[in-house]
């Protein structure tokens, strides 16, 4: 197995974890309210949309190992750029501890790009 598969893979699970840190210190920080987003009811498309923003870093660990190259590199450059831009976009209306998170998951984001366009393109 490439290393370059192997580590892209490792960040896309840092970048799940980051957000899963998110969520637990959101519910422990009392920030939650359960079945509310932004004091608004959520609903069965809501929450359907939330699964799939965070289903697709568990899907990349698993591309990022069974694709090859080059379309591996452009996979991985397409999606970390589409999470830069989702959460650079949400980053505004966040208290200090998800910002932190959120510039975390942007550096690992620019990461993958940088890993994906240098080790598989060039």
């Amino acid at each position: 197995m490439d290393d370059v598969k192997i580590t892209l893979s490792f960040i896309w699970v840092s970048v799940m974890l980051i957000y899963l840190l998110g969520d637990v210190l959101r519910i422990f920080s009392g920030d939650f309210k359960p079945g509310e987003v932004d004091g608004k009811p959520v609903t069965q498309k809501m929450y359907f949309g939330m699964a799939i923003i965070m289903v697709i870093p568990i899907i990349m660990v698993v591309l990022s190992l069974i694709l090859d190259y080059p379309v591996v590199s452009w996979v991985n450059i397409i999606v970390a750029i589409f999470f830069f831009g989702f959460n650079l976009i949400g980053i505004k209306g966040y208290k200090a501890y998800d910002k932190f998170l959120i510039i975390v998951s942007l550096v690992f984001n620019v990461l993958t790009v940088w890993y994906a366009w240098t080790r598989f393109l060039f």
